[in-house]
C-alpha cells in the first residue's frame, strides 16, 4: 500500500488542545486515514482508482455494516494529560496501547483538577452513578471548590515533605488524590477509537471524560474526515432497538400502537427507555 499522508493531520501534530482546567490532548502521530481504509478494503485495486464519492460510499458501507477490519488499519497516537479519576474510567477500554508517567520514577507535579462552578452539583436522584443536571448555587459551589483545593494542597504538601525526607517516591505518592493529573501516550486503531467515542460521548458518560472524547473526535476528523462523517451519522446519530422495542415501533408506524389506544407490551423502565430513544436518541 502507498503511504497515506493527510495534510490536515500533519498540520496539527503536537498541537495542544486544552481540556478541563489543566489537561490537554495532542496528536503525536498517525498511520493512515480515509485513503488507508479504502486501500485496505480494495486491496486488489490500490489507490486512486475510484472517485471521491465512491470512496465515501465504500467507507459508509463498511461502517454501516460493521466491517471493522479496514478501520483497524488506521492508527492514532495521542499524548493526554488528564486527572487520575478520568484515567481510571478511560483505562477500562483495553483495546489500546499506552505508557503512563510513573510516580515511582518521577516526582509528580502540583497539578490537580478543580471542577468549574457550573459543574458542582448534588448526586442525581435518578442516576446512581452521576450528578444532578442542576448546579449548586454559586456561593455553595465556591465553598466546595475551596474545600477540594484545600485538600489537594494538604495532600501535595504531605507528599513533598515525604520526598524531602528521602522517602521512596513509590511510597510518598500513595496518599495523593484522584484529582491529581497524570499523563500518558495512548495509541489506538480507528475502529476501537470509534467504540471508545460512542461510549464516552454518550450523555450518560461523566462530563469530564466526555470533554476529552469531544476533543479526540475533533482531532480524528483531521485524520479521517470521511470515516468520522459516517461514524457520526450511523453510530453517534443512530439509534438501535431491541427486538421488543422494534415490535413496538412497527405497531406505532402501522397505526396500531399506543397512539391508537393500544396498550404497549413495554412496561416501566423499558417503556421509558423506548420513549426516550424516540424523543432524544440513544438511551442506555
Amino acid at each position: 500500500m502507498a503511504h497515506c499522508v493527510v495534510p490536515e493531520a500533519d498540520a496539527i501534530l503536537d498541537k495542544e488542545y486544552p481540556v478541563l482546567d489543566k489537561g490537554f490532548v495532542r496528536l503525536v502521530d498517525y498511520l493512515g486515514g480515509d485513503e488507508r481504509v479504502v486501500q485496505s478494503a480494495r486491496v486488489s485495486y490500490g489507490a486512486g482508482t475510484k472517485s471521491y464519492r465512491e470512496d465515501a460510499g465504500l467507507i459508509d458501507y463498511l461502517l454501516r455494516n460493521e466491517h471493522t477490519s479496514p478501520f483497524e488499519q488506521v492508527v492514532l497516537t495521542f499524548h493526554v494529560k488528564l486527572p487520575i479519576f478520568v484515567a481510571r474510567q478511560w483505562i477500562r477500554h483495553r483495546t489500546a496501547r499506552l505508557n503512563e508517567i510513573s510516580g515511582r520514577y518521577s516526582v509528580m507535579k502540583d497539578d490537580f483538577y478543580v471542577p468549574a462552578p457550573e459543574d458542582v452539583a448534588l448526586q442525581s436522584d435518578d442516576n446512581k452513578q452521576g450528578r444532578s443536571a442542576e448546579a449548586l448555587e454559586s456561593a455553595a459551589a465556591e465553598k466546595i471548590r475551596s474545600a477540594l483545593a484545600d485538600g489537594q494542597r494538604q495532600a501535595y504538601g504531605d507528599y513533598t515533605a515525604l520526598i524531602d525526607q528521602g522517602i521512596a517516591r513509590e511510597l510518598a505518592r500513595i496518599n495523593l488524590p484522584l484529582s491529581l493529573y497524570t499523563e500518558w501516550y495512548w495509541q489506538i486503531d480507528l475502529h476501537n477509537l470509534f467504540h471508545f467515542l460512542a461510549l464516552r460521548l454518550d450523555a450518560h458518560a461523566q462530563k469530564e471524560i466526555r470533554l476529552y472524547a469531544e476533543v479526540l473526535l475533533d482531532i480524528t476528523r483531521k485524520v479521517a474526515p470521511r470515516c468520522c462523517e459516517s461514524f457520526e451519522r450511523h453510530t453517534l446519530g443512530g439509534v438501535s432497538f431491541s427486538q421488543e422495542e422494534f415490535a413496538e415501533l412497527k405497531k406505532r408506524l402501522n397505526g396500531t400502537g399506543a397512539a391508537a389506544g393500544a396498550e404497549s407490551a413495554l412496561k416501566g423502565k423499558a417503556l421509558e427507555r423506548f420513549e426516550e430513544k424516540l424523543k432524544n436518541g440513544k438511551q442506555k
